[in-house]
């Protein structure tokens, strides 16, 4: 099956809204250029198929802003995850620099600034299963439970479309923010190994990976592309000295240790008479390893004369299917049907720990636990149709789909081994208990409708509307209203205006858990138990959005691009942790969850997750790409990208004691640990066999309110010591020879000044060791890293 016979029947699906345009449309098997973005010269005539319905529409033409990236691009950056390589590429993507615990193991990243539960993933249109690791740890990414983009191959992907702009009345839940959709590569021929290596200059966090795809045909008439990935990192250590002990034992900041190994297949068949055949998949395996604070050798001499440092372990199975079918013609209803199953399960262990209480009351513990398992999936079926009708009246024919959908979502807790609960429980992470355990499901099922037309040859508009209903959280009705006016065939005028929604997951309904430092411990409890309910707990609600995006696109002279959008985003009943009480009401209501603490702690927490608070944010994303011939020194591909953005809280809600559900801390992690702006500027320079990246990535200040560990305020919840971290510019460089037609080596360095973020202030340094600020450091705290691949296409 050629491309140009699977061009027709891909339209179907690109005119339904679950996911609408699949990536067979879109230069199947082939890298697309970059159009709007920052990675590299770009030709916005790329076609996309994200938020649209028109299987030839451009970057340029799309009502909403879109970037698009290549497979190209992204190997260009020298990630070997498809979110730091995303980071790189777009302003308005960012990530944590270090997440803490077990949320260090999942791969989340943000859009303009918003949480990463704002973010919807797809793949091929349809919507991903997310992750069952909620991040628990305090700071601006607390209780999302994202899509973990890293789980898909890198080796998979043919290429990304971002979606910068509201989509929930189209794409349904979570796409606030925007959407990005992975499409995986549908050649049927040929194939690519790579491999690669690299560390940082401090000579730790060696990285090893190999991947590997190929094309085969199905036929005469379809084709498998099959992926494979396997990627190692180990620990990197950038803690200060403990204080404590005045030496470096104390290794928690740093990155985790991980093991990824990931494999994809996509596949299509033409049946003949319009119809289409497809499926596609993903599995991944990861193990992975953080380590925790350093116990000193008084905790438990007899087990651990030494002192200890935990490891927090998590061992994830992942995977994902879907299979369907589309066909239908020009001139009549074309429809598209599939179902979609995904799960992740985790399970989260700890090594080199203890047991206090047990010991105490037995005489011996173990060292190695299981502390808890975490398990979502759905499964979702859609079913789609769309047909263009001669108006007779309007200049061009009046676009109609109209689709509904059904998901089961599920979320299940596990409890941990005995002995990780019994007590205090497992240090540093006590395992959950029985009573903390259980299964949780619910249903969802909408209905949608996109209308699209022009009413001149120069105005176009479309309008999206999304009914849907949780059966644990209510229904919503939503709609979109986009525009596109062109002045001339180089300099356009488009906005969109739109509600939209996010549904609370049932992990942020129904997660407990203890987390235990040297000298504080902090609970989280399920929203709807009675625990929670004593700290003035109630139950959650959906988020409700409202968002505006205005942008201009241009081409002034030949080979320059602009495009400029203008948005706002407001969000109203946003779910953030919240409730914090502290000292003997936050003990009591831990004992009423079946919690028991340790003994000889400074300060205890209690939290849970509450709609806490309505916000605003606003801000521009400005793209420029521009193409310099050199004759016969080649081609110079500029890029230049920015993102400027702030959120402002506009009002804190508060509990049924009567008490705000945000501090000033909780409120800046909201506001200001966030780069109000980032910078993207460079080019690739090509010329015959040689190839150069540089780019340097700006990212603006950011600060938080931190909390003090030392002086009459050590611990309080309610004086803080303002921190900021100051702008720091990341520069990038790759020089790559095209030693045959089939051979490519590279060599490049990341953070090539070797940057690293801003110190915090002695006080506010818990133990000494945290020396960046982990809530709101723009930049990643390992300094500079160097590495080599090389890659062979047959």
């Amino acid at each position: 099956m050629t491309n140009k016979n699977r061009l027709p029947i891909a339209a179907a699906l690109s005119l339904a809204f679950s996911g609408a345009a699949l990536a067979q449309q879109a230069a199947p098997g082939g890298s697309t250029a970059l159009a709007n973005s920052a990675a590299g010269a770009a030709l916005i005539q790329d076609v996309v198929v994200t938020g649209t319905r028109d299987t030839t529409r451009s970057a340029g033409q799309s009502l909403s802003p879109i970037d698009v990236i290549g497979a190209k691009e992204l190997q260009r950056t020298g990630a070997t995850d498809l979110r730091d390589a995303l980071v790189k590429l777009l302003p308005s993507v960012s990530r944590l620099a270090i997440a803490g615990d077990a949320a260090n193991l999942t791969s989340a990243l943000t859009l303009r600034g918003l949480s990463p539960n704002h973010v919807l993933l797809l793949i091929n249109g349809k919507r991903r299963h997310t992750s069952a690791n909620i991040s628990a740890d305090p700071g601006s990414q607390q209780g999302s439970t994202p899509v973990d983009i890293d789980l898909i191959p890198v080796s998979a992907v043919d290429h990304i479309e971002v979606l910068r702009d509201g989509a929930a009345a189209q794409y349904g839940s979570d796409a606030i923010a925007g959407v990005i959709n992975v499409i995986l590569k549908s050649s049927s021929s040929g194939g690519t190994l790579t491999g690669t290596s690299g560390r940082y200059y401090k000579r730790d966090g060696l990285t090893v990976g190999a991947a590997a795809d190929t094309g085969l045909a199905l036929g005469a008439d379809g084709f498998l592309h099959l992926s494979a990935e396997f990627r190692r990192h180990e620990h990197s250590v950038r803690s200060g000295p403990d204080e404590r002990t005045g030496t470096y034992a104390n290794r928690i900041v740093g990155d985790p240790a991980s093991k990824r190994t990931s494999v994809a297949a996509n596949a299509g068949y033409d049946l003949g008479g319009d119809i289409e055949l497809y499926a596609f998949a993903t599995a991944a395996h990861r193990a992975g390893a953080t380590v925790q604070n350093y116990r000193l050798p008084s905790r438990l001499p007899a087990v651990h004369p030494d002192g200890f440092s935990p490891v927090e372990t998590s061992n994830e199975n992942d995977g994902s299917l879907t299979a369907g079918a589309r066909g239908g013609s020009t001139g009549a209803w074309r429809w598209d049907a599939s179902v979609s199953y995904g799960i992740d399960n985790v399970n989260i262990g700890m090594e080199d720990s203890a047991n206090v209480d047990l010991y105490v009351a037995t005489g011996s513990t173990p060292t190695s636990f299981h502390l808890a398992r975490y398990r979502n999936s759905h499964i979702a079926a859609n079913g789609d149709v769309s047909r263009a009708f001669d108006t007779g009246v309007l200049p061009a024919a009046l676009q109609v789909a109209l689709g509904a959908e059904y998901r089961r979502e599920t979320y299940e807790v596990g409890p941990g081994d005995a002995a990780s609960s019994f007590g205090s429980g497992a240090q540093a992470l006590p395992g959950l208990s029985d009573i903390s355990a259980g299964k949780h499901t619910r249903n969802i099922g909408a209905a949608y409708a996109d209308l699209t037309t022009r009413f001149t040859p120069q105005w176009e508009a479309a309008l999206a509307t999304r009914y849907e209903h949780y059966s644990d959280a209510g229904s919503t009705t939503n709609a979109k209203l986009s525009s596109r006016y062109e002045f001339t065939k180089k300099a356009a005028l488009r906005g969109t205006v739109g509600t939209g929604f996010r549904a609370p997951s049932l992990a942020q309904e129904n997660y407990t858990s203890l987390m235990v430092s040297p000298t504080t411990a902090g609970g989280q409890l399920a929203v709807n138990s009675p625990a929670a309910r004593t700290l003035g707990a109630q139950s959650l609600k959906p988020e409700k959005s409202r968002s505006i995006n205005v942008g201009f696109v241009a081409e002034p002279v030949d080979r320059l691009h602009v495009t400029v959008d203008a948005y706002r985003i407001r969000i109203r009943d946003r779910i953030i942790q919240g409730g914090t009480y502290t000292g003997q009401r936050a003990v009591d209501a831990l004992r009423t969850a079946g919690i028991t603490l340790p003994t000889g702690l400074i300060s205890v927490s209690a939290s849970y997750f509450a709609n806490g608070v309505d916000t605003r944010t606003e801000g521009v994303d400005f793209v420029l790409n521009y193409t310099t011939p050199l004759g016969g020194g080649g081609r110079i591909d500029w890029d230049a990208a920015a993102n400027i953005n702030n959120t402002k809280v506009e009002r804190i809600a508060f509990d049924t004691n009567g008490n705000p559900l945000l501090n000033a801390q909780q409120v800046s992690w909201i506001t200001s640990t966030s780069p109000k702006n980032k910078l993207i500027v460079g080019g690739v320079w090509t010329r015959d066999q040689w190839s150069v990246s540089l780019h340097a990535s700006r990212y603006g200040k950011t600060s938080s309110e931190a909390t003090l560990y030392k002086g009459p305020d050590a611990y309080s919840t309610t004086v803080f010591q303002h921190v900021e971290n100051a702008p720091k510019t990341l520069t990038d460089l790759e020089v790559r020879w095209q030693a045959t037609p089939r051979w490519q080596v590279a060599l490049g360095a990341q953070n090539l000044f070797d940057e690293t973020p801003t110190e915090m202030p002695a006080e506010t340094r818990y133990l000494g060791v945290y020396r960046f600020n982990n809530q709101a450091a723009q930049i990643g705290f390992n300094g500079g890293y160097y590495y080599a691949r090389a890659s062979y296409k047959f």
